[in-house]
């Protein structure tokens, strides 16, 4: 999207994106086709396609003048066609499309961006692949990851499950980065008894930039799918700044911790299970506390109770907040320390104890999960007098180690199977997927 004032313009001008328009900046004069705005660029700064071939900005002033030539042609994509034979040699990898940036092609004549989804387009952007592994793929939706719910979770694990029925090596999930590590944890709980790796990948910065990850991200994934020996939920990541290695982090274990560092996904309280080494593609096992590939049948349960909130407990916090989510059917609280919020057991004028509106929601079989808002480190809620307080009112989670966003997963997951307090409490404290870890994992 261009700023408002040149979209208004564009619009009242009937000048759509692909038009050949005119553009006059005093003497100067310039025709081409009008371009989408690249991710980065200005606002303010028109782009078209010069008859030679070139892109070029030029800023959009208060004595620009803009003039349709004349319409242009549909901007479209021409799907690849021709599909190698499958080597029966090589491993099936099936790539399930979820959305953001990580596959997507160039079409150079007007220089627009598309998603790749079929196995001949992901085969001619990354010809790689096919020497990894024989490719199929498909597209699940075309998503923004912040546009992600937990039906769409519902959907990718039934989708994956159907794949692996079909007697797939492995299969790699291509999806944005921004809420991966959600759908990583909420896979993780929904698909049981994997015989074989499922990995899930992106990019954190898009295929039409040179520094894109894209290429060792999705090879890498790739390999882990094929050829790991992990059959569980993972996330292929790149592990430095470099494209020498990516990660291959736990689905219940991992957090993107950084905006936009090609090594933004880092395992917490526990190390990765293994290293891929690019462009080698040699797998390095750095743990064995896996499951490994085994033949026997994927389970789906995929029932969940996604009416729960996650929160952030802060200074100044109110207990009309917290009374507020009453109408939820579980509270995650992200507390701080090792597992505390106000609960002013000194009197302080100013402190208001949230301790009674926990209470009341409890009481009222609304269950209340903490998890530290620390990222790293583990709940110990036996120290601090505020943190024994929780524990004797029923707040779930002394000595987990779990993120919050897990803790948000597992909870949904959770209601979605009992109604009954005591049960919640010891699901919840069970570990199903490797989300609360042994305290001598991380070395």
């Amino acid at each position: 999207m261009y700023s408002q004032e040149i979209e208004s313009l564009l619009k009242s001008k009937k000048i759509k994106i692909g038009d050949k328009i005119l553009i006059t900046k005093g003497k100067l004069q310039y025709a081409g086709i009008l371009m989408p705005r690249i991710k980065l660029g200005d606002t303010s700064t028109l782009v078209i396609k010069l008859p030679n071939g070139y892109n070029i900005g030029i800023k959009y002033e208060k004595d620009t003048k803009i003039k349709k030539l004349e319409p242009g042609k549909p901007i479209r994509f021409k799907p690849a066609e021709a599909v190698p034979r499958k080597d029966p040699e090589k491993s099936t990898v099936s790539i399930l499309g979820c959305g953001g940036t990580i596959a997507s092609r160039v079409e150079y004549t007007t220089g627009a961006v598309f998603p790749a989804f079929s196995p001949a387009d992901l085969l001619l952007s990354f010809p790689e692949l096919g020497d990894v592994a024989n490719i199929k793929s498909r597209k699940l939706f075309d998503l923004l990851s912040e546009d992600m719910t937990p039906q769409h979770w519902q959907v990718i694990a039934s989708e994956v499950a159907k794949e692996i029925q079909s007697g797939v090596d492995g299969v790699v999930l291509m999806h944005g980065t921004d809420t991966l590590h959600y759908t990583s944890a909420a896979l993780s709980f929904m698909l049981r008894d994997l015989p074989v790796p499922v990995v899930l990948v992106g990019a954190q910065r898009s295929s039409d930039r040179g520094s894109s990850d894209n290429l060792v991200n999705l090879v890498s994934a790739t390999v882990a799918a094929a050829h790991s020996n992990i059959a569980e939920v993972t996330v292929c990541m790149h592990g430095s700044m470099s494209d020498d290695f990516c990660y291959i982090h736990q689905g219940t274990k991992v957090r993107k911790l950084h905006t936009s560092r090609r090594d933004a996904f880092q395992s917490v309280n526990v190390r990765p299970y293994a290293k891929i080494f690019y462009p080698d593609k040699k797998i390095e096992y750095l743990r064995n506390d896996y499951k490994i590939r085994e033949k026997r049948k994927v389970v789906l349960d995929d029932k969940l109770n996604t009416n729960v909130a996650l929160i952030y407990t802060y200074p100044g916090i109110k207990p009309e907040f917290i009374q507020s989510l009453r109408n939820f059917d579980g509270i995650v609280i992200a507390g701080t320390g090792l597992g505390h919020v106000p609960t002013n057991p000194t009197g302080d004028k100013f402190t208001q104890s949230l301790l009674p509106t926990l209470r009341n929601l409890i009481h009222s079989n609304i269950p209340v999960v903490i998890a530290p808002q620390t990222i790293f480190g583990r709940l110990n809620m036996n120290v601090y007098e505020a943190g024994r307080m929780l524990n004797e009112i029923g707040v779930i989670g002394n000595g987990c180690d779990w993120l919050p966003e897990v803790a948000l997963v597992k909870l949904m997951w959770v209601l979605g199977h009992t109604k009954d307090m005591n049960k919640i409490k010891e699901m919840m404290l069970t570990n199903y997927a490797g989300e609360i870890s042994d305290r001598n994992v991380v070395s």
